[in-house]
């Protein structure tokens, strides 16, 4: 059985999972930013890294989540999203294992990881404002 009319839908599945991932960003970024950035940068000093990367982190989870859901500057928000997830990986969650541990955050690392690559889709600010998700057609 061949599944190739499905590729007609790519576009919808890039859009799904750029909004569900920038969805869930803004979501944990928003509590950090308006209400816990400071206790964010310390909790993040406490891990042995500068506390000023706590700020940078809050930033990434919810100004890259925003940039995400719009579909703007995708690849670097996912970039961004990509390295602060494997952060969380390594520096908090690896010691606990996979499940319960660092399933959720390796998932979004995964999906960042996937819109690096694919670009946003032709549903996205990217593709409005460049024709072509932000990289040059040749």
């Amino acid at each position: 059985m061949s599944f190739k009319f499905l590729d007609r839908l790519q576009p919808l599945g890039l859009l799904i999972l750029r909004v569900s991932l920038g969805a869930i960003m803004v979501a944990h970024g928003y509590h950090k930013v308006f209400g816990g950035l400071h206790k964010h940068a310390s909790f993040v000093a406490s891990l042995g890294l500068p506390g000023w990367l706590g700020y940078l982190s809050a930033g990434v989870e919810f100004l890259g989540g925003i940039l995400l859901v719009v579909g703007l500057i995708t690849r670097i928000a996912a970039l961004a999203v990509c390295v602060n997830m494997c952060v969380a990986i390594f520096k908090v969650e690896l010691h606990r294992g996979l499940v319960g541990g660092y399933e959720f955050p390796l998932a979004l690392a995964a999906m960042a990881f996937a819109l690096i690559f694919t670009g946003p889709g032709p549903i996205s600010a990217d593709w409005a404002i460049s024709g072509s998700g932000g990289i040059s057609r040749r």
